[in-house]
């Protein structure tokens, strides 16, 4: 994919976004060109009416069709238009083409840091490269391997737009690759890290794909004359393991000479759920697929009788700031979404992050002796560890004291204007991290649920060839997870290993807040927050100059990279 210049609409949106947008000295709320589901964090509401994100139509999906995959426009053309018992609509290109999924590829933080490991290793390029296409490009990929293809990704590989598979790879994580990964090996840990299996053997017309329900012959041939693919019956299309093959990520590692000395855990939700009893009752497919009202014909064309359950096409995860820069700069980025599909999907993750993620409760409020204590409790709901995946991730908690005056007491983890959280030892110096907490008592103290990865030379980084171990990592465990027999994979690192107030479901804080110059009756406010790209691992970039990286900080640098808020509870003390 070429790297193009922003527009001039999009260039006017920078610049009015910038304007707001100017370093102050204080921590502030967020400029009015806050982006959707950027929930201001501030002490009051931001003036004025947000600046609208752009509306366009969307685009037709490719069609190109190759020896093992076919495009999602050739699926779409029949799998659109369906609505559930409840007459909601579940078409599958609707909900998909403007999930993560369908962007994996286009994702421009993705390409950033691809260009910007490259740039520090240079001559790991392929090794690099080809990691990251297994699964962000992972069409273009398994048929450059079954060819005997290279699979490079930049200067020239699937990402240029004259590459022969560029179609297959911009099409991110489409229907063809994910509906036709075998089921052998499937509970295999090779199967990990982008290790699926696909039949490159089938010629094309007679390629199988897979799905959870049995076909009717009448419309099982018709779509086998249609697309070249004939349905059969999958059940493992239900199974965690199908989602494990990627989302169970190692990656290589440098020792000090750049050369690879082993493997490092960079993302592994499968394995923290299969180490909880989330693995007995639920699947991944559950959660981020979940199922329609009621049954749902499969196809617009027939498609035989209603099924149920169907599970609707969302792949909902925690991105809303990647979906709003997609979104933003949709036009310039070649997506297929429309604005409202942006909108639509971006409303889903809200949903997601803020009615089924985490819960928090303040107790044991008392004053003794001019100070104020109370704990805060924060309940994991999510199935694996909370924030999950990519480790640019994190939560936090933002907890203020305010007196009957209106007075800010306490103030513990503000954000600034560029995302980066008030006190944070590694938002202001990279070589350094906030720790774990058991107690907090200051205002430069706040508890933020993440990985900080280190090298082999135990420094602090955000490279991920560098990253060779975890020196911290406590997010948030799901319920039943025993942090004692975890492996060394999914443990908990760090101080929050010696807590025992942190441990499966969540974690438990002691404030203790001065209350010298406080007046009459106390309010405590408490938000769990989030952002899916934390402020350092943006801000590392910055260290290099090329065009994807130029691309993603000027659009990260005008979309203001503010929390959402996750959940928040507030409790009163009287005087």
């Amino acid at each position: 994919m070429p790297i193009k210049p922003l527009s001039l609409t999009f260039l006017l949106l920078l610049l009015s976004v910038l304007a707001a947008c100017r370093p102050a000295e204080e921590p502030t709320t967020p400029s009015p060109a806050t982006p959707t589901g950027a929930v201001p964090a501030g002490d009051t509401p931001a003036p004025g009416e947000p600046t609208p994100l752009p509306v366009y139509d969307a685009q037709p999906l490719p069609t190109d069709s190759g020896a093992l995959f076919s495009a999602s426009g050739t699926c779409a053309a029949c799998h659109n238009n369906l609505t559930d018992a409840a007459g909601n609509d579940v078409s599958i290109d609707a909900d998909w083409r403007a999930a993560m999924m369908a962007n994996a590829a286009r994702d421009p933080y993705w390409q950033a840091a691809v260009r910007s490991e490259v740039l520090d290793h240079p001559h790991l390029k392929l090794v690099i490269e080809d990691k990251c296409a297994t699964c962000h490009t992972p069409m273009a990929h398994t048929a450059a391997v079954a060819s005997g293809a290279e699979t490079g990704l930049l200067d020239g590989g699937f990402l240029d737009a004259d590459h022969p598979d560029h179609t297959f790879a911009i099409d991110g994580v489409s229907c063809t690759l994910c509906h036709q990964i075998e089921e052998q090996g499937l509970d295999d840990p090779d199967s990990f890290s982008g290790a699926f299996s696909i039949d490159a053997e089938r010629p094309p017309g007679e390629r199988l794909v897979y799905g959870p329900f049995p076909p009717v012959p009448g419309p099982a041939s018709m779509m086998q004359r249609a697309s070249g693919y004939r349905p059969v019956e999958g059940p493992h299309t239900l199974r965690s393991e199908l989602c494990a093959t990627c989302h169970t990520l190692y990656t290589p590692y440098v020792d000090q000479g750049g050369e690879v000395a082993g493997t490092f855990p960079e993302q592994v939700p499968y394995l923290e759920w299969q180490h909880s009893p989330y693995a007995d009752t639920h699947a991944c497919q559950d959660c981020h697929m979940p199922a329609a009202e009621g049954a749902v014909r499969l196809a617009s064309t027939g498609g035989g009788p209603p099924r149920r359950p169907f599970g609707i096409h969302r792949f909902i995860g925690g991105n809303v700031y990647v979906l709003n820069m997609l979104w933003a700069f949709g036009e310039d980025l070649g997506v297929t979404a429309s604005s409202d599909h942006f909108a639509r999907k971006v409303d889903q993750t809200l949903d997601q992050l803020q009615n089924r993620t985490a819960a928090l409760a303040v107790e044991g409020l008392t004053v003794a002796e001019g100070r104020l204590s109370f704990d805060v409790v924060v309940d994991n709901q999510a199935g694996h560890k909370f924030p999950t995946g990519f480790p640019a991730r994190r939560a936090w908690l933002r907890v203020t004291v305010e007196d009957d005056e209106g007075n800010v007491v306490f103030a513990s983890g503000a954000v600034n204007p560029d995302g980066s959280i008030v006190g944070n030892d590694n938002d202001a110096d990279a070589a350094t991290y906030e720790p774990h907490y058991q107690e907090i008592s200051s205002p430069d103290q706040v508890q933020i649920y993440e990985p900080i990865l280190e090298d082999v030379s135990g420094e602090v980084t955000t490279g991920l060839l560098r990253a060779s171990r975890y020196r911290k990592d406590n997010r948030l465990l799901p319920s039943g997870f025993d942090k004692a027999s975890a492996t060394e994979d999914i443990a908990v690192h760090g101080a929050a290993a010696d807590d025992d107030d942190f441990g499966p479901g969540g974690d438990t804080v002691r404030y203790l807040v001065d209350l010298t110059g406080a007046q009459g009756a106390l309010t405590v406010r408490v938000e769990l927050l989030y952002q899916s790209i934390g402020y350092r691992w943006a801000d590392n970039l910055r260290r290099h100059d090329a065009d994807e990286i130029t691309r993603f900080l000027t659009a990260y640098d005008a979309l203001p990279n503010q929390p959402v808020v996750v959940a928040q509870v507030s409790a009163a003390l009287g005087p």
